[in-house]
């Protein structure tokens, strides 16, 4: 029996740039998938707590389209890797979670797909490992990802938040200092990428860059010359949102929370106003939050439209919410706990 854990990850800046090549700040959290099982020859047969059984026969689908046939549907993301890795034998295995459920924005299905790379026999460098785990996410959902929630779940360092350059594909880690607590706090709104804009907005960013080049090397004077408003907002979303990213990043080694905390809140108001993926609800919970004693400042976290929030605190502060809440330190990557 092989035992693997995978995290799922909070966002703290840096959202909806990777796939232009941007620059990303997301932590892994101590919250995740755990994944046991033994080789069975004629089956992936895996059990999930509170779900339908996953019970599929070997050989896979030689096909990526019959992937989206397989119920349920949790057990999609484990037939496209198995498909990805060419399984055989299978697994008989065993899933378990301390992830909330319901369209968090906490990336358990990153973790779902790496801990089933991991369990699979999955092996390399972890950026590498990412890699494969996106392009089976994308056959499991035919949502065009960037490589934020892989890189994340697979190569992050516990204390550090995961500084991730999305068009080289390198990353270094950012000591989170002590004095800034994170809270995660889901919105109480579930969402799924499939059923959002994300692809509309990636529609919308490879039309920016079709007129102006790529948004990672944009500046403002690039965007303003952008004739479609609509398009002009995007672009400088993207552009304003990695200059955040640096900006955290100083803030965070200066152990200076009451600045980054002020580019949460900055970067919440360009997702709303500019890239247009939050919500009403979400847009509430972010100001109650940010009003709160102890609060340096709130966003919105992940592909948006709903899922959960992410705070910079002083240590001990309570949200002022009646949803699913946590407090968080960066966790390290996914892993092999028992061979």
């Amino acid at each position: 029996m092989t035992t693997v854990f995978a995290p799922g990850r909070v966002n703290l800046i840096g959202e909806h740039t990777d796939y232009t090549g941007g620059l990303v700040l997301p932590m892994a959290l101590e919250l995740g998938i755990t994944f046991s099982g033994r080789a069975d020859p004629e089956r992936l047969h895996v059990v999930s707590d509170g779900h339908d059984d996953l019970d599929v026969a070997l050989p896979l689908p030689d096909r990526t389209s019959a992937i989206a046939a397989i119920e349920p549907s949790w057990g999609r993301y484990l037939v496209a890797v198995a498909r990805r890795l060419g399984v055989s034998p299978g697994i008989d295995g065993k899933i378990s979670s301390t992830l909330p459920a319901g369209g968090t924005g906490l990336s358990s299905s990153t973790a779902l797909t790496c801990a089933a790379l991991l369990l699979l026999g999955g092996t390399g460098p972890p950026l590498e490992l990412a890699k494969l785990a996106r392009q089976a996410e994308i056959d499991a959902t035919g949502v065009q990802i960037g490589l934020m929630d892989q890189a994340a779940c697979l190569a992050s360092r516990r204390d550090h938040a995961l500084l991730m350059d999305c068009e080289a594909v390198t990353v270094s880690h950012v000591a989170v200092p002590e004095s800034i607590e994170v809270l995660v706090v889901h919105s109480g709104q579930s969402r799924r990428l499939a059923d959002s804009a994300y692809n509309d907005r990636q529609a919308a960013c490879a039309a920016v860059e079709e007129r102006i080049g790529p948004l990672r090397r944009a500046t403002m004077a690039d965007v303003d010359r952008l004739d479609d408003p609509n398009l002009r907002k995007r672009a400088r979303h993207v552009v304003t949102e990695n200059d955040r990213v640096m900006a955290m990043v100083e803030a965070l080694g200066a152990d200076d929370p009451e600045t980054a905390g002020a580019i949460l809140t900055a970067g919440h108001a360009s997702l709303a106003d500019d890239y247009e993926v939050s919500t009403p609800i979400v847009d509430r919970m972010v100001a109650a939050l940010a009003a709160t004693d102890g609060v340096y400042g709130a966003r919105m976290t992940g592909g948006g439209f709903g899922g959960s929030l992410v705070a910079l605190c002083r240590p001990g502060t309570e949200p002022p919410v009646d949803t699913w809440w946590t407090r968080a330190r960066p966790g390290a990557g996914a892993r092999i706990i028992e061979a």
